[in-house]
């Protein structure tokens, strides 16, 4: 029997249909694969970044609750959240009247 990805701790019912968008179907391959390579291949499928998310997913694995982090350890987790944004492709810049809208300013905002 395969465990589905809720039956992780701090991980729900829309985690997991973000997880099987991604491509990661059990709880047992996420467990395989770790926080941030899982966490990773959610970005990568385009689930945006939310750190709450990242670090229920890391606590889970750990079979805490997302609420047992001290301060020291939620500064930890936030770099490495960072980092992982940092490692997901942008999306390429716009054709037609968007790349002549963001050539003069006034195109679609992007998070730089």
């Amino acid at each position: 029997m395969v465990d589905p990805i809720s039956s992780i701790r701090n991980l729900g019912p829309a985690l997991e249909k973000s997880f099987a968008r991604a491509g990661i179907a059990s709880a047992e391959e996420l467990r395989e694969m770790s926080a941030d390579a899982g966490y990773l291949r959610l970005l990568q499928s385009g689930s945006r970044p939310h750190f709450i998310a990242y670090y229920s997913l890391v606590m889970g694995l750990q079979g805490q609750s997302w609420n047992d982090l001290d301060d020291t350890e939620k500064a930890a987790l936030r770099g490495q959240f960072d980092a992982l944004k940092v490692q997901v492709t942008t999306p390429s810049a716009p054709a037609g009247i968007e790349a002549v809208l963001d050539e003069i300013g006034v195109g679609t905002r992007r998070e730089k």
